[in-house]
This record gives C-alpha cells, sequence and structure tokens, in this order.
C-alpha cells in the first residue's frame, strides 16, 4: 500500500513548509487493495457499532469488489456490528450469488445496495442504517436544511424517497431508491432512515456520520423555533469545502485512528 499526498485542501491553515496533504492510498495489487477496502469495511461497522447505530439485524455498509466491480462485500445477516471482522465479511454479486462466505446476507441489504451500485458506477460503497435521528427525520419527508456549517455538505446533493413500501424486499423498490439518490451523496429514505455513498467506504461512512448528526441538530433547532437558512451562495461555497469526495474521506481519518486503537480485532 501507497499513500499518496498533495497539496493541502483550502480548508487547512498554516503548515509546515512542504508538508502535502494526505489523499486516499493507491494499491500495487488487486489483493493489497481487497485487503484493505474488507478492513475499512469491517472498521466502518465497529465506528457504527460505537456511534449506536444498530437496531437489531437492520442496517449495511457496502464496497464494491476491486476485481469484480459486480460484486460487493457485506456484513453476515444478523451479526453484531461490534463483532465484526474483515474475515466475516460476505461477497455477493449483483444477481445474488455468494462468492465467498458461509452467512446469509439480509434481504434488504441486497435490494437496496446491488441497485444503488448499479446506478452509481462512481459509487465504490454505500451505508444505511437504522439511527436514531436519521429515522425520526425521516419522518418528516423533507430534506436538511443549510442551518449549521455541516449540514451544507448536503445542499442541493441529497435525493428525497417519499414512497415507503414497507421492508424493502423487492428490486424494483431498491430501483427506485437507486433513482431517488441520483447524482447526490446521501438520500433520505422518508418513514425508513438514511443512506449515504462514497468513492471510498470512509467517505460513505463520514458522510453517513455527519448526516446523522445534521439531523440531531436540526430536529433540535424546529423544536426550539423556526432555523435560519444561510444563504445559497455561501451554502454551496461551503459544500466545494466540506462536501468534497477528499474532504470526506479526510474528515474520517480520526475515527479510523480511533477504531484501530480501540478494535484492533477487526483486522483478523
Amino acid at each position: 500500500m501507497t499513500t499518496t499526498v498533495q497539496k493541502s485542501a483550502s480548508a487547512a491553515g498554516p503548515s509546515p513548509e512542504g508538508l502535502a496533504f494526505p489523499k486516499p492510498p493507491t494499491f500495487a495489487s488487486v489483493e493489497a487493495e481487497r485487503k484493505y477496502r474488507k478492513e475499512q469495511l469491517a472498521a466502518g461497522f465497529r465506528l457504527f457499532g460505537k456511534f449506536g447505530f444498530s437496531e437489531g439485524v437492520a442496517g449495511h455498509i457496502t464496497v464494491r469488489d476491486p476485481e469484480n466491480p459486480q460484486a460487493f462485500w457485506v456484513n453476515p445477516f444478523g451479526m453484531s456490528f461490534n463483532q465484526i471482522k474483515a474475515s466475516d465479511l460476505i461477497l455477493v454479486d449483483h444477481a445474488g450469488a455468494v462468492l465467498h462466505g458461509d452467512r446469509p446476507v439480509n434481504r434488504a441489504a441486497f435490494v437496496i445496495h446491488s441497485q444503488v451500485h448499479a446506478a452509481r458506477p462512481d459509487a465504490l460503497a454505500a451505508a444505511h442504517a437504522h439511527s436514531l435521528y436519521g429515522k425520526a427525520f425521516a419522518s418528516l419527508g423533507i430534506p436538511l436544511a443549510p442551518i449549521t456549517q455541516d449540514a451544507c455538505a448536503f445542499f442541493e446533493d441529497q435525493g428525497l424517497y417519499a414512497d415507503y413500501q414497507g421492508v424493502v424486499s423487492e428490486l424494483e423498490e431498491g430501483k427506485r431508491i437507486g433513482a431517488a439518490l441520483g447524482p447526490h451523496k446521501a438520500v433520505v429514505l422518508q418513514n425508513h432512515g438514511l443512506l449515504t455513498v462514497g468513492q471510498s467506504v470512509a467517505e460513505a461512512v463520514w458522510w453517513f456520520v455527519t448526516m446523522e448528526r445534521s439531523c440531531q441538530a436540526q430536529l433540535l433547532a424546529m423544536a426550539a423555533g423556526t432555523p435560519k437558512h444561510i444563504d445559497r451562495d455561501v451554502a454551496l461555497a461551503t459544500r466545494e469545502q466540506i462536501g468534497t469526495h477528499r474532504a470526506g474521506w479526510f474528515q474520517a481519518q480520526p475515527l479510523w485512528d480511533q477504531i484501530v486503537a480501540s478494535d484492533p480485532d477487526l483486522f483478523d
């Protein structure tokens, strides 16, 4: 694995002379990249567990296989986020065939993620869970508003799926969710929860974490009064600073450092 760097992003302040800004690693082999993606995915589940995003057997994060982009790695059905290791992950293709692993896959996970990945070839990873504030906010059937700096990451870059039909079990509904996501980084699933995507597991997980918190912030603000919206031009400019693929990946790095230190068994 080779970690490459480039000059700092606009959010960076004063830096030592010659210091470059980190960016996602590149790999010399498919095997090395697969190992990295699976470890990132296991770390993502541990983080979801730490944040309390689990709700029984609901919730899933996926990442495409680097050799076969028509297949993705996903969590085993019914396994605690807090216990998932890289070796536990299941590889399933878009047709529903299990290519690696000895446990079943959540039907909703397959239906949603196979269609989201099919609709978004650029998205390597997707994250969905029944988090408390995400599902509470989703019941309102509205998008996140630009009322905080963090929420601006999603300004005019989120979809809304307003056709809840029960537990997702049919491919056609998965296709409709993919269509509602469109070209965006996230979609609010009305009466259901949140779903985010990214060009890396780190990015998809970060968007989910910060979107969940932004939902909480908006619910608190709406309960207290009428939140003031950030001007559109300012919201768009802010999104260009904190809402890019690189920004999403980079903002997740402190979380990865923490979970690697606290849960080293995730690499097993």
